[in-house]
Parts: C-alpha cells; structure tokens; sequence
C-alpha cells in the first residue's frame, strides 16, 4: 500500500461526506423561513438513507461482480461481505493494483450517492410529503444510481464508460445530470407551489448559503482530486482545475448578473460558484487549467439563463434550481470535455476536438450524456409513479399545511420559533 496515497483518499473521502451537510445549508438558506427545517432534514435523512442501501445493495450493483454486465455490476458483494477479508488480504500480501485500501473506495463512493441524491431534495421543497420523499429517494439510490455508476465507471464492458466511449472524471453524468434531470421530473409530478408565478420566492437566509457554498466549494477539491485515485500529477491537475473554473464561475455569473438585472449579488456569486465547480466536474483530470477557465466562464451564463428565462419559459417549478445548474452544468461540462480533452490524458484512444479536430470524442460525448437522460429520465418517470400511487394519488402535502409552512406541518418544530413575523 501506498501510505501516501492512502492518507490522501481517506481525506478526500471526509471532504466528499462534508458536502452532504454544506448542501442542506445551501438549500436551506434558499427556502423560506417557514421551510428550512424541512429542506434541511430533507438533505441530512439521505446520509441515513444512503448509508443502508449503499451498504446492502448499492456498492454490489455499482461495483460488484466480474465486469461482464454493461448495465449493472453484481450481487456478490451484497451487505459488503468480503470486503473486510479483502482488506486483511490486502494488508498481508503485495497487491499489484492496489495504491490504497479498498475498503476506503467503499465510503468514498458512498460519499459520492449521498450528495448526488441530496441534490434531488431541492426540486421539490415546500411542498412534497416527507414520507414520499424518503420511499422515493431509498429506491432510487437502489435502481436508478448504481446501474448508472456502472455504466460510466464499472470499467471494461461498461455501456457509458467503455462502449460508448464517454469520459466522467467525477460525475457529470453520475452526479449532476442524474440529480438535476430527477429534479426535475419530481418537480413536475409534484406540482407547483402554491402562487408560483404570482409571487416572489426569495432566500430567508443569505449568510447560509454563503455558508453552505463555502463548505460545498471546500468538498468538492475531495470530490474532483479525489476521483484520480491517488496523490498524483492528476489529482494535482484536477485539484488546480477545479479552482481556476470555480472560480471563473463566479466573475462570470456575476457579470452576467450585472449586465442583465444591474447588480450583483451574493447569492448569485454562491450560484456561479457552484455551475463552475459543476462544469468543470467531467472533465477536471482531462484539461489543462486555461480551458478549465473557459468552462468556468461558459458554463455560468448558460446556467444563469436556464435558471432565469427557460425555466419562466417552461413554467417548471424546480424551487432551488437543481435542474438548472446540475442537470445543465453537468451537460455544458460533458460536451465541453469532448471539445478540450487533452488527447494524451484521455481515458480512450481519442482526445478532445481542439486537439486532433476529430469529433469520434465529442460524438461520445453527447452519446452518454442522451443515454445517461433517457435511462434516468425512463426510471425516475416509473418510480415517481409508483410512488405516488403507493400514496394514495398524492406526493405534496395538503393547502393547509403548506401555507402553515412545512417545517411545523411535517415536524412539529420551527427554526426560528420566536419569530413572528410575515414570512
């Protein structure tokens, strides 16, 4: 074992975990006053719900099995059995492909369900039944997330990864367009809020999502550095990236911001902070650092005027605007790989369109991004279904109890209770 490179990916594993309670910061201070408990535990019940299914099924379905099944891995390391004798053989015998202990990539890939199935929550809050949103999230993170995490990074013979040919360094299709698309699919089965399009919806708590973006920016170097699987020039490469396009994103949604409403704002510097760390998530171990600046700087805007115009267009009520900026962050991010992928640092035998002006990447590209849409988009629209049967017709909560505001209709508890004021 590499100690260095073992000491690296356990980090990187608890900056990856940190970004499941910065999310619920971020979204909370997006909510209303008289949501933002519920939004919040909507975030923190995924860490309880993903910790069991990714244990029973997930890590199996994901990562199991001999490789043969492009769709989905194998049943043979359901409940982690075998994982802890693996481990002890690890630590006993020279493994030649082994850098660090196996059981880490466990919690690490775990980390990675968690925040991805988080991002779904923000679709829906103040109006979605709790009940319906943990039976819809605990068989999602069964059926729909570790096939897909299979077809992109299950290796030879995976479907995304392998016959397409697609690149994800960490989860553009996994992460973000899988989260963000779900988003939305939940949104419209729900249902608007009540006086969507009739009233302003404006964040009660801007310091949190500051907050919530810090945390959330400071994670996400775990994530992308991360996903190189050792203390290496990648990981380095990566680390960098992920700076120089986040930070892009922000300069670039900011004047956005100021061209087309005239002032800049702080949640609005939160926003293009996330679309660049989002955009540049597919291809942080495949571009060099000024291209990881133009993806910064294309991916705000184009995130910016989904989150503005399509969605006021469409009519869609995606509350914190998951869709937005993950689902359409992370397709701007997969095309742009297929254009600046350095050609020596791909995971194929083609390199980006700039490089060798042959679209054989670019074509793979859009490929996985259309199959990574149908496949979710196909199993969220019949689970959503299902869900909503199983409730008796209804995923959102009645009238009365969203006007009373969720936190006290679905909880019993208030995060500001001595305020009395007009939410």
């Amino acid at each position: 074992m590499d100690s260095g490179s073992s000491a690296f990916m356990l980090v990187c594993t608890m900056l990856v975990l940190l970004m499941t309670p910065g999310l619920a910061f971020f979204y909370g201070g997006l909510s209303r006053r008289k949501n933002v408990g519920n939004t919040m535990v909507m975030v923190f019940v995924v860490i309880g719900i993903v910790t069991l299914t990714w244990t029973l099924f997930g890590w199996s379905l994901a990562y199991g099995g001999n490789g043969e099944n492009p769709i989905f891995g194998g049943f043979d390391q359901l409940l982690l059995l075998g994982s802890t004798q693996a481990m002890l053989a690890e630590a006993q015998l020279a493994v030649a492909d082994a850098s660090y202990p196996s059981m880490v990539d466990i919690v690490f890939q775990m980390a990675f369900c968690m925040i991805t199935t988080a991002i779904i929550t923000g679709g829906v809050a103040g109006r979605m039944r709790f009940g319906a949103v943990v039976a819809f999230l605990t068989v999602w993170t069964v059926v729909v997330y570790p096939p897909l995490a299979h077809m992109v990074w299950g290796g030879d013979g995976s479907l995304i990864g392998d016959v397409i040919g697609a690149l994800d360094f960490a989860g553009g299709d996994v992460v973000h367009i899988s989260s963000g698309l779900t988003a939305l699919v939940l949104a419209v089965l729900v249902g608007k809020r009540k006086g969507f399009g009739a009233m302003s919806y404006r964040p009660h708590n801007v310091p949190f999502i500051a907050l919530g973006a810090a945390l959330l920016w400071f994670g996400w170097f775990g994530f992308n550095a991360g996903s190189a699987f050792a203390a290496d020039g990648i990981a380095a490469l990566a680390l960098v990236n992920t700076v120089c396009a986040s930070g892009a994103g922000v300069a670039s949604w900011m004047v956005t911001e100021r061209l087309a409403v005239g002032k800049p704002t702080l949640v609005g510097a939160c926003t293009g902070l996330v679309a660049g760390l989002v955009g540049i998530t597919p291809a942080a171990g495949f571009v060099e650092p000024w291209a990881a600046l133009v993806i910064g700087i294309i991916v705000a805007p184009i995130c910016y005027l989904a989150i503005s115009k399509l969605k006021v267009r469409l009519g869609y009520d995606d509350a914190l605007d998951a869709f937005g900026c993950h689902c359409v962050g992370g397709i701007v991010g997969g095309v742009l790989t297929g254009i600046f992928c350095l050609p020596e640092l791909s995971w194929t035998e083609y390199g980006g369109l700039l490089y060798t002006g042959d679209f054989s990447l670019l074509g793979s590209q859009v490929l996985g991004i259309l199959v990574t849409i149908a496949f979710v988009g196909v199993c969220d629209i019949v689970l959503g279904l299902i869900v909503k049967a199983c409730f008796k017709g209804s995923l959102r909560v009645s009238g009365e109890a969203e006007a009373q505001g969720l936190d006290v209709a679905e909880h019993s508890e208030s995060a500001y209770p001595a305020y009395v004021g007009l939410d």
